[in-house]
């Protein structure tokens, strides 16, 4: 049976260092960024997140995108 795949949305996630633990290991917090357009460049969003990170007040980490979508029968 084929099945089709409909994009349902996407999330912007930002990892930003926050500091270092007791053993000097960095720690990391998320901050999310839900209804994404699923259309949107990947260059696009990741200067969104670099243009988000300069707002806030932790260097960023690594910058991810998470896509999902419906799985329907055809």
């Amino acid at each position: 049976m084929p099945v089709n795949k409909i994009p349902a949305g996407s999330v912007l996630r930002l990892e930003l260092r926050v500091g270092v633990d007791q053993s000097g290991n960095p720690v990391y917090r998320n901050r999310s960024f839900s209804n994404v357009k699923p259309g949107a460049s990947d260059q696009d969003l990741f200067d969104v997140a670099g243009a988000l990170a300069a707002l806030l007040e932790y260097p960023l980490n690594s910058v991810s995108r998470i896509d999902s979508a419906h799985l329907v029968q055809a």
